[in-house]
């Protein structure tokens, strides 16, 4: 009889279940009051004086060794409906998981630094709240300066010092005041003009400026790197420059890339002609080298300017600028393939 009891032990340490009545029907089987215990705790009255005492441990160590099972059991079992509670069931199939979109603004802006990152340059950034200094009278546009004229700006009605930024060039003023030649550096950012907002225009778009300072820089340096430019960013090799006029560049041009004439579209972009202007360009003015603490005569440099918006428009055939700011989830999902 012991030996059958020992059987029993061992079987219940090898017992496993699933659910909570597998769990209940073993415990019933084992430690219920129809169950085994209690018939051979009945039996122990019957056993020879000389083996009692191994057979009362043997009752007890099968009695423990159940009711251990039992808790551990109806642990184990409570566990897993608390984690299914809260995850679900880990076994069913994975939900799709949606891609998100990038904003045109950002796919443009982040081809382009990724062009000049190419070529050497940085990337600066600075605040949009500038002062008079660094966006007007540091890049050779004093007060009163007429070229003023060419920008309507919102300025900050308690301190007429303090304005939102009109172009990007005020964070290279602050970049060369805080950087020594030689300088490669491009400044994406959002810029304010007051204007009235339509189709083709608004009140704040975004621009990115790019700065070359170093000895010996000449004009055929920033044709050969707008060259480089308009060919990686679409595609095209062949540009114009035409000759301009900016108060912080002296000489100063107009770029036009060759778009061409196959389609309608080519037609009504270039105005029939097949070129398309894209940015502004020139070499540094002497006097902004020297306001910003740079040697004119030891250095040179070139810059340039474009308006990421305007990019965006051309590559991805927007027909309204307004869609770039209004966030409408229908106009942005149309990007979701693109990086």
């Amino acid at each position: 009889m012991i030996e059958k009891i020992k059987e029993l032990i061992a079987e219940a340490e090898a017992y496993t279940a699933t659910t909570k009545e597998d769990v209940e029907a073993f415990r019933i089987k084992y430690l219920g009051k129809k169950g085994i215990l209690n018939d051979y705790f009945a039996e122990f009255k019957n056993v020879a004086n000389d083996q009692k005492k191994e057979f009362g441990q043997v009752i007890n160590q099968l009695k423990k060794t159940a009711e251990d099972k039992v808790n551990s059991l109806k642990q184990e079992i409570e566990s897993k409906d608390i984690q299914q509670g809260v995850y679900g069931d880990l076994t069913r199939p994975g939900e799709p998981i949606e891609i998100g979109a990038r904003h045109p603004i950002s796919i443009v802006k982040n081809r382009i630094i990724e062009i000049f990152s190419k070529i050497g340059f940085n990337v600066s950034e600075g605040p949009e709240i500038e002062d008079d200094w660094h966006n007007f009278s540091a890049l050779n546009l004093p007060e009163y300066h007429p070229a003023r004229d060419m920008q309507d700006t919102f300025f900050i009605q308690t301190n007429p010092d303090i304005l939102l930024r009109t172009h990007t060039s005020s964070v290279q003023v602050r970049y060369m005041e805080n950087n020594k030649p030689p300088i490669r550096t491009i400044s994406p950012g959002r810029v304010y003009r007051n204007e009235a907002i339509s189709a083709r225009s608004h009140c704040f778009f975004h621009q990115v400026e790019g700065l070359y300072i170093d000895r010996d820089v000449s004009f055929a340096d920033l044709k050969q790197t707008l060259q480089y430019f308009t060919t990686e960013m679409f595609g095209k090799s062949k540009i114009r420059l035409r000759p301009s006029y900016f108060p912080f560049t002296e000489p100063s041009a107009e770029v036009d890339v060759y778009w061409g004439l196959e389609t309608e579209t080519d037609y009504k972009m270039t105005k029939g002609t097949g070129w398309l202007e894209i940015m502004g360009c020139g070499m540094v003015d002497p006097n902004v080298l020297e306001n910003c603490g740079i040697d004119s005569k030891e250095y040179s440099g070139f810059a340039f300017g474009m308006g990421i918006d305007r990019v965006a428009l051309l590559l991805h055939q927007i027909s309204d600028i307004r869609l770039l700011s209004e966030n409408d989830v229908r106009f942005l999902e149309q990007f979701k393939s693109a990086l």
